[in-house]
């Protein structure tokens, strides 16, 4: 399910290394030319015990001076003392080929992902303190390939992850929690979920938002433990979604998507999608460009990024996909197939944070 499906890149590389062109002669052939390592994977020693107190290990966290996801656009605010905690996952941000994964102290890498947290993990900081990790994130190349080393890459970077959550649960104290992320963060969370949120600690998740990855309602929602989120107000479940405006060609996640086992062993294929809709944070919902609170339209590092309402309406279509009212304009990355993958965050930037902080409201342990 990995492969292909953070096809984020296509734009990315083609832009710089083929051009328009020649990513419709041969777009996936050219990307995965470029940008799968040619490099031996090498399996790296797991991060230390105790490495996730130091905290250089992380991007944000509430006592990090210059914290990227306490920044918010004009009119917004942090939380002084917010209820809940927030594990927020970054999606990637490597974009190498010399290695399988990237290292912790890569200055562009960071760069990157500092970015997706002020556009993305802010949306958080009214209901939650952040908390976003630095972890060796497998890079693009990985999704594009069905070689042993991409697996392998997937699961050192889900290691840093879970050594990282561990330490997260201990410093958080008992406070709610809220689980986050985006693309192979949103992946990550799914086998965090998996593997590390058990019975327990599942009675403090206030919600899981797994945005821009496929979930299967048929084969994968038993197994993560919570059900999808249908009401606006209900705590302990589930969001996620994936946008695309009309026309809409969104066969090259619904051909991966059908390729893979759900996580129950089951075949995905023919199976409907979470779909959550951010405007009204529902399922199967439809919400006009009226009820979206705030759209956030960025510069290229948020310094002058603003903030406007009513921009655009969505809808749950199809078997699963958010189909947004109208195109609307952010910037050069909208991948092929009007997929608005790299902007499922920033379209509905306020309902985000409205939605974070109604279920952590209405959270009662």
């Amino acid at each position: 399910m990995a492969r292909k499906f953070l096809y984020v890149i296509v734009v990315l590389i083609v832009l710089a290394i083929a051009g328009a062109l020649a990513f419709r002669l041969a777009g996936v052939q050219i990307v995965r030319w470029w940008a799968v390592p040619s490099a031996k994977f090498e399996a790296l020693p797991p991060v230390a015990t105790r490495a996730y107190a130091d905290k250089a290990m992380w991007i944000a966290r509430p006592d990090l001076p210059g914290n990227p996801a306490l920044w918010t656009p004009e009119g917004y605010t942090p939380a002084a003392d917010p209820k809940a905690a927030v594990f927020f996952i970054h999606p990637t941000s490597f974009l190498g080929r010399e290695r399988w994964n990237a290292a912790l102290d890569d200055a562009e890498t960071n760069w990157r992902a500092t970015l997706f947290l002020r556009s993305q993990a802010s949306a958080f900081n009214q209901a939650g303190a952040v908390w976003a990790p630095r972890y060796r994130q497998a890079t693009f190349g990985a999704f594009l390939t069905n070689i042993d080393s991409a697996n392998r890459a997937l699961d050192l970077a889900y290691r840093d992850v879970a050594a990282a959550f561990d330490r997260f649960l201990s410093e958080a104290g008992d406070r709610p929690i809220i689980l986050a992320g985006h693309s192979q963060g949103a992946l990550h969370l799914t086998r965090l979920l998996r593997e590390k949120v058990d019975a327990g600690l599942r009675r403090r998740v206030v919600a899981a938002y797994v945005v821009g990855w496929p979930v299967s309602r048929t084969t994968d929602l038993a197994a993560l433990g919570m059900p999808e989120c249908r009401a606006a107000e209900q705590t302990g479940c589930l969001l996620s979604w994936q946008s695309f405006a009309a026309p809409a060609d969104p066969s090259l996640i619904v051909d991966t998507f059908d390729a893979t086992t759900g996580f129950n062993g089951a075949p995905r294929r023919g199976t409907p999608m979470v779909c959550t809709n951010p405007l009204t944070g529902t399922a199967d919902g439809a919400a006009p460009a009226s009820a979206n609170l705030g759209t956030l339209f960025p510069s290229s590092d948020l310094s002058s990024a603003t903030i406007a309402a009513a921009k655009v309406g969505a809808r749950c279509e199809g078997r699963g996909l958010l189909m947004l009212s109208d195109a609307i304009e952010l910037g050069g990355y909208v991948l092929p197939g009007n997929n608005y993958h790299v902007y499922d965050y920033i379209l509905f930037w306020a309902n985000v944070r409205a939605d974070a902080a109604r279920r952590t409201a209405a959270f009662d342990r």
